[in-house]
């Protein structure tokens, strides 16, 4: 079945319980999401069948946008909102400026061949020939840019190596990214039928300047006279507009939003505003490491490189948080508890093997692992008392993992919080 932007609307209100549910609770921090229509202005993108990349990116964006902003707890930016060109450094800078939830960049694809589909992009080595091409295309964009010698020093856009400069605070929003991503991609090949070409990695300049769940959307090939016509159309843009905003609402009604919910005493922070001024100061990314790259399953089998982490960066300073109320043995409160159900705090995922010891986790005891492909999911404490894994979580935030969350197991096996929630009831 097709999702159009009418369908769209219509299942507004069928989401309007879970989404009040799990909103934000903080009326000063919506949810964030950056919405970055790739090239722009004097950076036209690909010109398949003489159709522009800049000019579908942008109607698509604004478009998801606008369903969106549609939710009174989501704000939504834009890197560009009209056809002007916007630096690749200046737009992560965007995003981390705005504290963003999430950071999307939209783009359309192009190839010598009459390849076709809908694919999504979070950073990491370019594992193949393929994704190194499609990242090499996507950040060529540096050099119509003023002193792109200076402020891309440390990149050479024919290496993939020097691309990647990962940082272990990146590979903390990794896990997060793929969800995204994954979510994204489902409804590319389930909902619309579009070929899928899967969810990979790949050093995007854009996605590596950026500290937050980030992907990178290639919503077709203009250079296929089908797929290019269908991009082109307003039903196709529509379409995928669409696809894209019912990824970022469940993304936002998951875990993340469940996690923020749980932050009851927040400090609250200052309002976001829509329309960011030029960004002057380009955040730096942390020491960099390198990191191996998940485990991919692509139509060609490439094999995967992998590269072990070798630094950490240093603990964020955070204001500290009060967990919602005391943790006593002998409450008179009834705990609705279901046996085969637990609660962890993830803290992070990421390739390197960390030693299970407090000090590798800032101060923090009873953490437990688990493995994800070539990545290792970290956890802090375990109970089956939803409660006491809020005030879990608020530890865990205080001592520097700003994005942990509650995560929810049934039997040993990953559920969805709201799932675990619902057993409960």
């Amino acid at each position: 079945m097709k999702i159009s932007s009418t369908s769209f609307l219509c299942s507004l209100f069928f989401m309007a319980f879970s989404a009040s549910v799990f909103a934000n609770p903080d009326p000063v921090k919506p949810f964030v999401v950056v919405l970055d229509a790739g090239h722009g202005g004097k950076d036209p993108g690909n010109l398949g069948n003489g159709y522009m990349e800049k000019i579908i990116a942008l109607k698509i964006a604004l478009e998801a946008g606008a369903l969106l902003s549609s939710y009174q707890d989501i704000k939504v930016i834009y890197t560009r909102d009209s056809d002007n060109f916007v630096a690749l450094t200046q737009r992560g800078a965007i995003a981390n400026k705005a504290k963003a939830d999430i950071f999307i960049s939209i783009h359309c694809d192009s190839h010598t061949s009459n390849a076709f589909g809908a694919g999504t992009f979070v950073l990491g080595l370019h594992a193949n020939k393929q994704n190194f091409a499609v990242a090499k295309k996507e950040n060529s964009a540096i050099y119509l840019e003023e002193n792109f010698e200076e402020r891309y020093a440390q990149y050479d856009i024919n290496s993939p190596e020097s691309v990647i400069g990962f940082t272990i605070m990146q590979e903390e929003f990794l896990d997060k990214s793929i969800q995204l991503a994954k979510s994204m991609q489902d409804r590319f090949a389930k909902g619309l039928k579009r070929n899928d070409r899967k969810v990979k990695q790949a050093g995007f300049i854009v996605l590596h300047q950026t500290f937050m769940p980030s992907v990178l959307v290639e919503t077709g090939f203009l250079t296929n006279a089908n797929e290019g016509a269908y991009l082109n159309s307003k039903k196709g843009q529509s379409e995928m507009a669409a696809a894209i905003a019912e990824a970022v609402l469940e993304y936002k009604n998951g875990l993340q939003t469940v996690s923020l919910e749980a932050l009851t005493t927040a400090v609250k922070e200052s309002p976001v505003v829509t329309k960011m001024a030029e960004v002057k100061e380009i955040p730096v990314a942390a020491d960099a490491v390198e990191a191996k790259n998940i485990e991919e399953k692509k139509e060609d089998a490439a094999e995967n490189q992998t590269n072990e982490a070798s630094s950490v960066v240093a603990t964020p300073v955070v204001k500290t948080l009060s967990p919602s109320a005391p943790m006593v043995e002998n409450k008179k409160e009834t705990v609705k508890i279901n046996p085969g159900i637990v609660f962890k705090i993830q803290l992070m995922a990421v390739s390197k093997k960390i030693p299970l010891t407090a000090d590798n986790f800032k101060g923090l005891s009873d953490i437990s692992t688990e493995p994800v492909g070539s990545l290792h999911r970290y956890f802090y404490g375990k109970t089956p008392d939803y409660k006491q894994a809020k005030d879990l979580l608020i530890q865990a935030v205080n001592a520097g993992y700003l994005n942990a969350f509650v995560a929810a197991y049934e039997n040993g096996t990953k559920i969805s919080l709201t799932k675990a929630l619902e057993s409960l009831d």
